[in-house]
């Protein structure tokens, strides 16, 4: 198995990478093979706390050899809400898997997605993430790049890393936020504690939100619209967290189950503006709130009525 990594992952510990794609498997096992010499990065051993970088190759053998690993694609339903002959923009919904781990293969966007363009997906970032250029977490729904070609991949990536694409979410908040417009520019880095988690820290990547209130609902609820300027892994439930309003039943950040029960976090990627690939011409991408958001909006609005 190779990858390749991307700004996602850079400065992120070598075993913690692993231990992401094989959830499930104990992080000491993990770290015996990378002492055992199984994976190298750019062709060399490494230390398990070795620091990634971007563009670091990890060649490295399946870690559960017990287990046969195959990619299939599958015949998911895909919301395609725009593409052209280079990419294609999906509404993802809540509860998909972006890409595949050794321990979930099926049932992801990436399986639809080779079912839907089969070969014509780029590789950059290797098999288990084909055509893959951002990611939006499991339970967070909305607008997702996908490259159709390794050229294309570039290009967006590039955009990614300089800031030239508008990436906004709404959200709905635990309490009353208190700043109509607000800007949280606080470093995020692993949480010390749970290295599935991030955290604000000192020694964290430079990471900006903006953040503008759209609704109150008393002081159980602030729907609010954030737009990242950065695009670090968790960064929107990691700031409003911060901030002592994390997302609604974002339970690993903190906001508990509230009143109205959904899927985790009540968070929709639901904005992109970007320059078509290769072009000079602007595409600007909206989507209607989904169900869960839907749902939720509505519990709070008719408590008012």
């Amino acid at each position: 198995m190779i990858l390749i990594i991307d700004e996602n992952s850079i400065d992120t510990r070598l075993d913690i990478f692993l231990s992401e794609l094989y959830d499930g498997i104990s992080r000491s096992k993990i770290q015996n093979a990378i002492k055992s010499g199984k994976v190298t990065v750019n062709g060399e051993e490494k230390k398990a706390s070795y620091s990634l970088k971007i563009d670091d190759r990890i060649e490295f053998e399946n870690l559960t050899p017990e287990k046969v690993i195959s990619l299939e694609p599958e015949n998911i339903p895909l919301e395609i809400v725009w593409e052209d002959e280079n990419m294609a923009v999906v509404n993802k919904p809540s509860g998909m898997l972006t890409h595949p781990t050794f321990i979930e293969t099926s049932g992801t966007l990436v399986n639809a997605l080779l079912y839907k363009y089969g070969e014509n997906l780029s590789d950059t970032n290797g098999e288990f993430r084909r055509g893959i250029v951002h990611r939006l977490d499991r339970n967070t729904s909305g607008l997702i790049m996908i490259a159709k070609n390794n050229q294309t991949h570039e290009y967006l990536a590039n955009l990614i890393k300089e800031h030239n694409l508008t990436k906004k979410y709404h959200a709905v908040l635990k309490g009353f936020y208190p700043n109509e417009t607000d800007i949280i520019s606080e470093p995020i880095g692993r949480n010390n504690v749970n290295p599935k988690k991030m955290a604000v820290r000192p020694d964290g990547k430079p990471s900006l939100t903006k953040l503008r209130v759209l609704e109150h609902f008393g002081n159980e609820a602030t729907y609010v619209e954030l737009t990242l300027v950065t695009g670090r892994t968790h960064q929107i439930r990691v700031h409003t967290s911060y901030k002592n309003h994390p997302v609604y039943n974002d339970t690993m950040y903190g906001a508990g189950e509230g009143k109205v029960k959904t899927q985790e976090q009540v968070l929709q990627s639901f904005y992109l503006k970007f320059a078509k690939p290769f072009s000079s011409q602007i595409i600007e991408l909206e989507t209607e709130p989904d169900e869960k958001l839907t749902k939720v909006l509505n519990y709070f609005r008719n408590r008012r009525v």
